[in-house]
């Protein structure tokens, strides 16, 4: 639906702000579904071709999010440039400004129920996800009121100076996502907090004389430990 009628719009009006905010939705459709067959496999249990399961699609589908995000960015920047190379009018003022509020009070709804699930869960992609369609929440804002002032001003450089701007904030928030993902795949250990609330277990274990080599690692929602632990042999 978003991408429908902000595509159409976009067009038509020629507003770069509304066509970066149609393939920035677009691409959210895109991405959503490749989550979904991530989240789907990721949950499979552990076999013989996949000893550790398949957790880490999670950290792929981030780094795809991210990268995708990215490479939206600056197709967003070109036509932010060539529009203030070539200024052009917006049609379809009030229409546009129809469109822009409908989107948010979609957009808001669903970053609702995303954040909701991602703490219930604490899962990578929903995450990813929710970040994603909150920096649109932010971009479709900004675009609201970029056609208010243009409505009423007259203002009309202000189009192609907030797509480079969202241009930038849409860079900024795909870094963290890639930079998790990629980090998963790498097999980072775990938080100091958290080895520390591993090593406050350990300790509490009756018979145990002492540990060492503990190492940790996430895969999606699951989490690795191995540690070498010495018992009391008298017990």
């Amino acid at each position: 639906l978003l991408v429908t009628i902000k595509m159409v719009i976009g067009v038509m009006s020629g507003s770069v702000a509304i066509l970066a905010s149609a393939i920035d939705s677009f691409l959210d459709l895109m991405v959503s579904l490749f989550n979904y067959f991530a989240l789907h496999q990721s949950e499979k249990k552990a076999d013989k071709k996949f000893n550790f399961g398949r957790g880490k699609l999670e950290a792929i589908a981030a780094v795809i999010e991210g990268t995708i995000i990215s490479i939206s960015a600056v197709f967003i920047l070109y036509n932010a440039v060539m529009k203030l190379l070539q200024p052009r009018e917006i049609a379809y003022m009030e229409t546009s400004l129809i469109v822009m509020v409908i989107s948010i009070l979609i957009t808001s709804a669903l970053v609702l129920f995303l954040v909701h699930i991602a703490k219930k869960t604490g899962n990578l992609v929903i995450r990813a996800d929710a970040l994603h369609y909150q920096t649109d929440l932010y971009t479709n804002g900004a675009i609201l009121l970029a056609l208010g002032v243009i409505h009423y001003t007259d203002f009309e450089i202000i189009d192609p100076l907030l797509g480079i701007a969202i241009t930038v904030y849409m860079i900024y928030s795909a870094f963290p996502i890639i930079k998790e993902g990629i980090l998963m795949l790498m097999d980072i250990a775990l938080e100091e907090e958290e080895i520390g609330k591993i090593n406050t277990y350990l300790e509490s274990v009756p018979n145990i004389n002492g540990y060492h080599h503990l190492t940790t690692r996430r895969s999606g929602s699951d989490i690795f430990i191995t540690v070498h632990v010495v018992f009391n042999v008298n017990t």
